[in-house]
């Protein structure tokens, strides 16, 4: 399904209208009280924007960019992620990483992305078909989205992430012979990893042991990070002191 903008995608609108509208009140909700929370710890930080007494995410001794560790460290500090798992996806390193609602990391692995890079998503984007859709629209967006576990229109589980756009992580699909899918997730470099019309393709082994069961019994808030701009431009997070802890240990 969604690694295509297809026309089942208008079919499939009018099965989850319903839980589109509900992921948009929860997603209120929850953004309303940590905004909240995240001023409060802002302004108790102090001037350097450093917010003392730091629960830490538990990264396990998973390698992870500095940006991926901020935003991990803040969402679980500042309680942005409402008390759901959480998943970070790092566009520019092409790795997800996966955390319950205490912050503990469940996984991390390799994600196929957007063929284009930036943060944006063309107006109106999850109405079009395949073919209406420019090179340079064909990005992941950044930004934070309440997800939840659905089915595509062949029954197949995905993690629906945006409605408007028709963006989801799943497992992968094989595309075109061209397209080396599974070859490029198995890379190590994360420059070939950009291929997709925007959704995020994981392996399936990690899917199935990793995000469904993270997603199985609530919804979680994804923070796509972007790749044009700051990080606390877009989810307005603070630096969180570690206060000399190792970022690996856990803080719970």
């Amino acid at each position: 399904m969604p690694n295509t903008r297809s026309s089942g995608l208008r079919a499939m609108a009018a099965w989850t209208g319903a839980l589109a509208l509900a992921m948009a009140l929860q997603a209120s909700a929850a953004q309303a009280g940590a905004t909240s929370a995240g001023a409060t710890s802002a302004s108790a930080s102090g001037p350097g924007g450093l917010a003392g007494d730091a629960r830490l995410a538990d990264f396990k001794g998973e390698a992870a960019s500095p940006e991926t560790r901020r935003i991990a460290h803040w969402a679980l500090h500042s309680g942005d992620h409402a008390g759901m798992p959480y998943m970070i996806v790092d566009k520019v390193q092409a790795r997800v990483f996966v955390f319950d609602k205490e912050g503990r990391l469940q996984g991390a692995g390799p994600a196929l992305l957007g063929m284009e890079r930036g943060d944006g998503t063309a107006l109106g984007l999850g109405e079009r078909k395949l073919a209406a859709i420019a090179p340079q629209e064909r990005t992941t967006p950044a930004g934070r989205f309440v997800a939840s576990l659905a089915r595509d229109m062949k029954g197949q589980e995905i993690l629906w992430i945006d409605y408007d756009s028709a963006l989801a992580l799943h497992r992968v699909v094989k595309g075109t012979p061209t397209e080396r899918r599974a070859e490029r997730l198995q890379s190590a470099s994360a420059e070939d990893n950009r291929i997709s019309y925007g959704c995020i393709n994981v392996p399936v082994a990690f899917y199935e042991g990793v995000v469904s069961p993270a997603f199985a019994h609530s919804s979680g808030v994804v923070y796509i990070l972007p790749e044009t701009r700051p990080a606390q431009e877009v989810f307005g997070s603070y630096e969180v002191d570690t206060g000399g802890k190792s970022p690996d240990s856990s803080q719970h």
